[in-house]
């Protein structure tokens, strides 16, 4: 049974709510100050709340406010009674959080309605999170088993192989055997470093942090840049499908995000192409001073439910498609980006390919004129976006 909890101050208002919500087969609970009402919410979470505006002591936006900081009461739907609905008052509520107004004097045909679409449309958002949990546990099914056990059983595998037969194996026999295992090892340090990776993005979120500002060495896109593009499109064996343009600006994030964000970027884009379509890498600056990457594909694309729905461990169609991969790539570089102050759009269309466009924030002019001069190479090199841990997250 939906559980219904008034506020109100006057008791024969609360009085006829309870007997009009109980005719319609729902639970009241009643307070009649805002104290009560915070305290009875926590005790017992309702399913909505409907609370008077006017009241001694707490006011009904005091309740509101108060119990949208209370993360258990944080997302109940709530509808605000009141005998003056103005547009100030109104909008007042709205910006709070409040989800309707009801006016007094109301019938009991309107407190019904008002109840039962707010109800409902909690019902709608409840099936939709239900949905997408599904969804998720079924990504998660059917990819992390494969992704941990392919590049695990890969090394056990060759290494028995190795261990079993190393007096028979050429020389280039026991190379080849041992490139397969360090091939399948990097597959796997990639999959555990980013579960690392998202962990610590969804810990910065949580905490409302951010990856945006402090000192970091402008890196000239040129040196960096279509180096790391070369290293993904040689993993896939697609160095002939590479195509860049690169203009001679510099990108001030630290180089380790840089890094992060080209190479799952880029990774996607092989993915989810086939060999022999075009993958195009554009560097280049911005008119405001900001830089920008776009990374372009003639792939299997997305709909827009699928751009729109782009998370953690989703990968759209697996049942269909044979990929490699958590679904953690895309997500991963689109928060940091945006941790970094930065823009991650998508673009796309299904069967026509996919456009990634990425904005760095403008870089600020040095203080001192003589740290505007490009960086030494033992600077770059102390930044080298292809190695080391995440220093940014």
């Amino acid at each position: 049974m939906k559980r219904v909890l008034v506020i109100d101050d006057t008791a024969e208002i609360l009085d006829v709510i309870s007997e009009c919500l109980t005719y319609q087969g729902l639970e009241t609970i009643v307070a009649q100050d805002g104290a009560t009402g915070i305290r009875l919410a926590q005790e017992k979470p309702p399913d909505l709340i409907i609370c008077d505006v006017n009241m001694p002591g707490l006011d009904g936006y005091s309740v509101l406010l108060a119990l949208r900081k209370i993360p258990v009461t944080s997302t109940i739907p709530f509808i605000f009674l009141t005998g003056v609905a103005d547009k100030v008052n109104v909008r007042r509520g709205m910006e709070l959080g409040a989800d309707d107004y009801l006016t007094k004097p109301f019938t009991q045909k309107e407190l019904k309605a008002a109840v039962s679409a707010r109800l409902e449309k909690q019902a709608e958002l409840q099936r939709q999170a239900d949905r997408r949990l599904d969804e998720l546990r079924g990504s998660l099914t059917l990819a992390l088993p494969h992704e941990l056990r392919t590049p695990l059983n890969g090394i056990i595998g060759l290494a028995a192989i190795l261990m079993d037969d190393h007096a028979n194996c050429s020389q280039d026999e026991v190379l080849a055997t041992a490139r397969d295992i360090h091939a399948s090892a990097e597959r796997l340090h990639h999959l555990i470093e980013n579960f690392l990776v998202f962990s610590q993005i969804q810990l910065l979120i949580t905490e409302r942090k951010s990856l945006a500002g402090g000192d970091y060495i402008p890196l000239p896109a040129p040196e960096v840049v279509p180096e790391l593009a070369h290293s993904v499109a040689r993993r896939h064996q697609r160095e002939g499908d590479l195509t860049i343009e690169c203009e001679e600006v510099m990108i001030q994030i630290p180089g380790e995000n840089l890094r992060k964000i080209v190479i799952e970027t880029l990774d996607n884009a092989f993915k989810f192409s086939e060999p022999g379509q075009p993958v195009k890498l554009i560097v280049r600056g911005m008119p405001d001073g900001s830089s920008e990457l776009v990374i372009q594909d003639q792939g299997r694309g997305m709909t827009a439910d699928q751009i729109a729905n782009v998370g953690p461990h989703i990968q759209f169609d697996r049942q269909k498609f044979e990929q490699q991969g958590a679904g953690l790539g895309l997500i991963i570089s689109k928060r940091m980006a945006e941790l970094l102050g930065g823009e991650y759009g998508i673009v796309s269309r299904l069967g026509t390919g996919t456009t990634v466009t990425i904005r760095f924030p403008v870089i600020p002019p040095p203080a001192d004129p003589s740290l505007g001069e490009a960086p030494s190479r033992a600077d770059l090199d102390s930044a080298d976006p292809r190695s080391g841990p995440l220093r940014g997250i």
